[in-house]
């Protein structure tokens, strides 16, 4: 018999928030983005919604001592905004006149951001948590579920579970122990033609008359907060896109969450022309690369207000690591070192869960290789006198 009682529900605003903020401070990889609030948030601001093909379909166990596990499983109807790209599996379902959507998502919508997402309380709560979810697939009928940037409790569970594992690259920034003393000092465990780069870059940014100020949680004017939606819609719209989130969204986020983020305004004669905001986390010492934005074009500006300036509030605050988001190998002349994330997937059809098992087998030596590769490539000095 099941010691847990599993309730359903469509929407974050029937959960009780302070149950859901304790089973994920409890959690060995917390983030902010799994707060009752940031999901709350992007629902009621209409960013990741049944209209916007993110329905969510919460799934919660409880017992005699309270919530012993949680989830929201997105019910997509697209792959974007996910960040571990499913493109050629949909392909392949439409090819055998199979389809592949819906599917079940376990995710942050459009966050990057390797963290818990089955929360609970031990592992037989989290295994039995996923059984449940896998359940819930089935009667919904749908293709899959993925469980992305999965922390490594989850991927426990997964294994445990035989879901198909799955592997991709992000580029952290760790704080040396014992930590850096300045941004000076961080420049000077670099290799030498590193240290001269950064120096040239920042050089450059300060030579167009640019400044930086930051601001975080209540300091953030009301329109500090409009510069920098417009610095956010302006990136996607360049890119022939229109924004994931809405204008909405950040105001509860100013209104629920402001201790969680972290704002820098480049200014030029006075005048702002580029931002970049990260979500910050004070008790784990966590600094997450989120958005950034121009309205004007600076040589180097992004290096500037993406890396440098992040990396040295970081080093000023004592922060131990700065996570730089999905892809780009350019992180790592900035000291952002290859990390492994991990993604778990279950498949509903025998035939393409067996065709999937070979696909990721071989992926999975194409990435070990890569990271190999990317290793050989540190931008740290190898000797004290480089």
């Amino acid at each position: 018999m099941d010691d847990y009682v599993i309730h359903t529900c469509s929407a974050p605003g029937e959960l009780h928030a302070a149950s859901w903020d304790a089973l994920l401070s409890s959690q060995s990889q917390p983030t902010p983005f799994m707060r009752h609030a940031y999901l709350l948030a992007l629902h009621q601001s209409a960013s990741a919604c049944p209209d916007t093909g993110w329905t969510p379909h919460y799934v919660t166990l409880c017992d005699a001592q309270g919530l012993a596990a949680a989830a929201v499983l997105f019910i997509k109807t697209h792959s974007y905004g996910e960040y571990v790209f499913d493109w050629a599996w949909a392909r392949a379902y439409q090819e055998h006149g199979v389809p592949y959507y819906p599917k079940g998502v376990l995710a942050v919508p459009f966050t990057p951001v390797p963290g818990a997402r089955l929360l609970a309380r031990d592992a037989a709560a989290r295994s039995r948590l996923l059984q449940v979810l896998i359940g819930q697939c089935r009667q919904l009928g749908l293709s899959s579920m993925h469980l992305l940037f999965a922390a490594d409790d989850d991927v426990q569970a997964a294994t445990a579970a035989g879901l198909l594992l799955r592997s991709t690259v992000q580029f952290h920034w760790h704080n040396q122990h014992p930590g850096y003393q300045s941004f000076e000092d961080f420049l000077a465990r670099l290799a030498q033609d590193k240290r001269k780069k950064i120096r040239q870059e920042r050089r450059k940014v300060a030579a167009a008359g640019v400044q930086f100020r930051h601001s975080s949680g209540a300091g953030i004017s009301s329109r500090d907060w409009d510069f920098f939606y417009q610095c956010y819609e302006r990136t996607y719209l360049e890119h022939g896109n229109l924004p994931y989130l809405t204008r909405d969204f950040f105001a509860r986020m100013a209104q629920q969450m402001a201790d969680s983020w972290l704002l820098f305004i480049a200014e030029r004669d006075g005048q702002p022309i580029a931002s970049s905001l990260l979500a910050i986390d004070p008790q784990q010492k966590v600094a997450y690369g989120r958005y950034w934005g121009a309205l004007e074009r600076v040589d180097c500006l992004h290096f500037e207000a993406c890396y440098y300036q992040p990396l040295e509030w970081c080093i000023a605050q004592g922060y131990q690591r700065f996570e730089g988001g999905a892809q780009g190998e350019h992180k790592m002349a900035r000291a952002l070192m290859p990390v492994a994330t991990t993604s778990a997937h279950w498949i509903a059809h025998p035939g393409f869960a067996q065709a999937l098992t070979h696909y990721l087998e071989r992926e999975d030596q194409g990435m070990r290789g890569y990271l190999q590769d990317l290793e050989q490539h540190t931008p740290f000095r190898e000797t004290v006198g480089d």
